[in-house]
């Protein structure tokens, strides 16, 4: 059986690492106001948190995609073409690009993720369910840079980045993402998961379930950051707070002091008062002619995108290279 190679872009010294983890977070803690980056959710509890959080009733992202590619697959694959090298983009166990390989007739797989050590397991396992595909298992924080290693492949590939995580991204950052992806796709293509505007009342429940499964994984984070930066949160001084900013037209989570405390960290210390919060995370929502036109100006072509019954959701494709057809309105379909 082929093995799966693993390489590390960046820092792979796990000291080195962590510090530079600690640097980043105590500069968010010192901020005004308090952010950290959503990154730092997925340590083990996090990421068993999040599974979790896809299976609540009120969580539809995670199913209302996947049930868009189970219908869809074959169009997609049509739109696109083969993708003889796909990359995927914040890869996790790699379940999701899984389903692509037939369909898209893929060669070789490129996963990419922060999380190294499990992704190595992840596609340990893939490898022996696929041995005649090449992978490639990559280790990298794309938030920031996303350029891919010339052992990713020469020639197109396709990149592929589900699940709404484009929506941690600001607008203008998301247009920069975009523009390092339309050039990682060397001529390729792009598949991605967008979730769309939709009611108040529902994006706010996706956001602060009734379970308080959600809740958990946000006040998570600050065991996480105990372990990285040393610091000294206490979880019950801290509650969790979600809400749609209609002017942003994002979801906001944040986490909320309940009394004024001091949370130290080696070698300094930043005073809450009561109801001061630490900004967590931002989830944009977007109306499909808006992402359609950021593409566009990103450099891809011919933008197509398939959507649920509801209009919850969006699955955008889209081609890196040069136009295959004089340009035409975006293409969208809508089935229930």
């Amino acid at each position: 059986m082929t093995t799966p190679r693993m390489m590390q872009i960046g820092r792979d010294d796990p000291a080195a690492i962590q510090a530079e983890a600690a640097a980043e977070l105590i500069a968010g803690l010192s901020a005004t106001p308090a952010r950290v980056s959503p990154k730092y959710f997925y340590d083990a509890l996090g990421a068993r948190l999040f599974a979790a959080i896809t299976a609540l009733p009120e969580y539809y992202p995670t199913r209302t995609e996947a049930s868009i590619f189970a219908r869809e697959l074959a169009s997609m694959a049509e739109a696109l073409g083969p993708a003889h090298t796909l990359v995927d983009l914040g890869a996790g166990n790699c379940e999701k690009a899984a389903r692509l390989f037939a369909a898209f007739q893929v060669r070789r797989y490129v996963a990419v993720d922060i999380a190294a050590a499990y992704l190595r397991e992840s596609l340990t396992d893939l490898q022996r369910q696929h041995p005649a595909i090449e992978m490639l298992g990559i280790g990298l924080d794309f938030s920031t840079s996303l350029v891919l290693p010339a052992a990713a492949g020469q020639g197109p590939r396709m990149l592929f980045y589900p699940g709404s995580s484009i929506g941690n991204f600001a607008p203008d950052e998301a247009a920069a993402f975009l523009r390092q992806a339309h050039a990682a796709c060397q001529g390729g293509s792009l598949l991605i998961g967008v979730d769309l505007v939709k009611p108040v009342d529902v994006l706010e429940r996706a956001y602060d379930d009734a379970l308080g499964v959600t809740a958990a994984f946000n006040r998570n984070l600050l065991r996480h950051l105990n372990a990285l930066a040393g610091t000294n949160f206490d979880i019950a001084d801290w509650r969790h707070v979600a809400f749609f900013n209609r002017d942003a037209s994002r979801i906001e989570m944040h986490l909320e002091a309940l009394r004024t405390v001091a949370v130290r960290w080696p070698g300094g210390e930043r005073r809450f008062a009561a109801g001061e919060r630490i900004h967590t995370e931002n989830s944009c929502k977007w109306r499909i002619e808006d992402f359609a036109a950021l593409l566009v100006d990103a450099g891809f072509r011919q933008p197509r995108c398939w959507t649920d019954e509801r209009g919850w959701f969006a699955v955008f494709a889209a081609h890196a290279g040069e136009d295959l057809a004089p340009p035409s309105a975006l293409s969208a379909s809508r089935r229930g």
